[in-house]
């Protein structure tokens, strides 16, 4: 079994994959503070909750947007397996045939997405994936990665819009029972849930309109389960989508 980590600059997605199929998958806070004890102790205790054993993981990946955290979880995963967790990043191979401007930038959360998604779904692909930041992105019908687009992720646009609107305070992301709010409270949230919805749905026509063929759309992110159900194209939910691209990764390398 395969222990994966997907670190994100709000989650870290943390799991396990047996045979491309995902045992568990779960989501703690991104703390740059913690120790590797600290995160030791946590990933242990997750891994008990979800009632498997420590003995049954043979290897580990990691890809991460954080670098000051990449030795600190290397660390803690060694603590807990017993084995150098594979690190996604340069020299590593995904299969992945990027062309776009300097490849080197292009962020590994991106790569096992488009690894995973290639893999999985049909080609050409748009796939979104909603955190931090919105990205929309695109493999063409030849498996070649040709770019896509980054936004401000939800609630990074709520938490300024907040912070700089003394009036305006947080509220939740549920989805408002139509577009015209007659509420404070529900005209923001109709602008967060039906606004994103919007955006992906027009930046994916305008996709449509630079590529070849029907895509196949696939989203995947936390706070996808919130916006992609109010989007008008039809795209697939798929949460563990990262956690599958690391299997696919650490196969190749290992």
């Amino acid at each position: 079994m395969l222990l994966a980590l997907d670190v994100g600059n709000t989650n870290i997605v943390f799991g396990a994959v047996e045979n491309s199929n995902p045992v568990f998958v779960a989501r703690i806070n991104t703390d740059i503070n913690k120790t590797e004890d600290e995160y030791a102790v946590i990933f242990r205790s997750l891994i008990e909750i979800k009632k498997c054993s420590l003995a049954d993981f043979t290897g580990a990946i990691i890809s991460s947007v954080v670098p000051p955290l990449n030795e600190v979880l290397k660390q803690a995963v060694m603590r807990i397996i017993s084995c150098e967790p594979m690190i996604v990043g340069p020299g590593i191979k995904t299969g992945l045939n990027i062309q776009i401007d300097n490849p080197a930038t292009l962020g590994s959360d991106i790569v096992v997405g488009c690894v995973a998604a290639a893999a999985n779904y049909p080609k050409p692909l748009i796939v979104v994936d909603m955190g931090t930041a919105t990205t929309i992105v695109v493999v063409d019908k030849n498996g070649i990665y040709r770019g896509g687009v980054i936004c401000p992720g939800v609630r990074v646009a709520m938490q300024s819009l907040t912070k700089n609107a003394a009036q305006l305070q947080e509220i939740s992301l549920d989805t408002p029972k139509k577009t015209i709010g007659t509420n404070t409270a529900d005209c923001m949230r109709s602008g967060a849930v039906f606004g994103n919805a919007a955006m992906i749905d027009g930046i994916i026509d305008r996709i449509c309109g630079e590529i070849e063929g029907e895509p196949t759309i696939v989203a995947t992110g936390g706070l996808s389960k919130k916006i992609i159900p109010n989007c008008r194209h039809k795209i697939i939910l798929d949460n563990d989508l990262l956690i599958k691209g690391l299997q696919i990764i650490y196969n190749k390398n290992k």
